[in-house]
Formats: C-alpha cells, sequence, structure tokens
C-alpha cells in the first residue's frame, strides 16, 4: 500500500499449497507483514487449508490455528510425547488421526480486528466483523459482528432479508472495473444501490427499466 510498509496485500506472498487468499485481501503489521504465512498460520502441518475471501483487512496479530495444534484428549496426558524424538518416536501411531474440524474457510469483505484468534475448523461468513482481541471458537454468520473470548455473536449487521440481497448482489465478485467505478456505493450506499449497480453491468437485465425502489439509509 502506498505509504503504508506495513500494509502488504497476502495474495503475492503466500507459497503453501494449504494457503489460499483472494484478490485485494490484506494483512497489517508494524514488524514483518511479509512473514504471515509462518508467524500467523500456526501448526500447519495439513491437509486442511487456510482458504481467505477476497477484500478482507487483517489487523496485526490475526492468528490462525490449524489443526495440527489438537492434542490427544482421551488418556491421562495430553504431551505429545511421539514429537520430541528418540525411543518415543516408535509411539508416533498416538498422534495419527487426531479429531480434525476440516478447512478454516473466511469468506469475502471480512474485517478483523488487532489480535484475533481464530480456532481450526472455522467459518466466517462474507460481511462479517471479528472484534479486537476475540478468540473465534465456532463459526460467523454472514454480516455478523463478534467478540469475546470466547467469541460470541452481538449482533448482525443487517436483517436476514437484506442479508440475501447482499449475498446475491456478491460485490466482490463483479469486475475490477466495475468495482472502481462504483466504490462510492460499495462504500456508502445502500442495498438497492448495490443491485442497480449490479445490474447496471448487464444492459438487457429486466430491471433496468423499472424505477429504484425507495430504501431508506
Amino acid at each position: 500500500m502506498p505509504g503504508q510498509p506495513r500494509v502488504l496485500l497476502l495474495k503475492p506472498l503466500i507459497t503453501s499449497p494449504l494457503i489460499e487468499v483472494g484478490e485485494f485481501s490484506y494483512y497489517d503489521d508494524p514488524d514483518d507483514p511479509t512473514a504471515f504465512e509462518t508467524r500467523n498460520v500456526l501448526y500447519h502441518y495439513g491437509p486442511e487449508k487456510l482458504i481467505i475471501g477476497k477484500f478482507c483487512a487483517l489487523g496485526t496479530g490475526t492468528r490462525f490455528i490449524m489443526n495440527g495444534a489438537n492434542h490427544r484428549m482421551d488418556g491421562p496426558s495430553t504431551f505429545p510425547f511421539p514429537t520430541m524424538g528418540g525411543s518415543w518416536s516408535d509411539n508416533f501411531d498416538l498422534l495419527t488421526g487426531l479429531p480434525s474440524r476440516g478447512d478454516t474457510v473466511v469468506g469475502n469483505d471480512v474485517w478483523f480486528g488487532n489480535g484475533v484468534t481464530v480456532m481450526p475448523g472455522v467459518r466466517i461468513g462474507n460481511g462479517a466483523i471479528i472484534s479486537t482481541g476475540s478468540v473465534v471458537t465456532g463459526d460467523v454468520p454472514d454480516y455478523g459482528i463478534v467478540g469475546g473470548n470466547p467469541a460470541r455473536l452481538i449482533r448482525t449487521r443487517y436483517h436476514d432479508e437484506d442479508i440475501a440481497r447482499l449475498l446475491a448482489v456478491a460485490w466482490w465478485d463483479w469486475p475490477i472495473e466495475h468495482i472502481t467505478e462504483h466504490v462510492r456505493t460499495i462504500m456508502s450506499g445502500n442495498i438497492t444501490d448495490l443491485e442497480i449497480a449490479a445490474e447496471s453491468a448487464s444492459p438487457t437485465s429486466p430491471r433496468s427499466a423499472e424505477a429504484p425502489s425507495a430504501e431508506p439509509r
């Protein structure tokens, strides 16, 4: 980002086949934002993936704990003896087949505050906001605002009907030229504005000849 060396787009930095990041998602870190893949994605031994959508904003210290962090909990000790090597490694079968919650998936246009921790297998919906310092242990709905440890749903940003409309518009999938043309609508317009902008890309849209419906801002 011009004039902001602490803010970098993530997609060009990713080398692991187990991490996918969409266009324009960025990470902000005053120390070393280029080290996101190793400093912020922890215990990532596979095969589970971390998938982050487009246009996500990740505050400093956003961390993803992956399934490799799991320990056995069905015996007296949770200590992972075989990982220490030596003769203890003869018991490595004790570490295979540990429970997995699957891929960690972040939708599009998600805002992470500073110091957020996301636990394994969590799914975060489009348009969500994760408050500073949250520990996300469960799924977050589309356009949900969560906070706390463990993170709880504070509220949703829109009513269910409006969330469905926003998901149908899916502005993050528009061609970049169309996004550029409608940046003000995306940032400060209402849902009807977005719907009109979406349909303006298709001159044959049936609604293009209709007057826009009124919607309070």
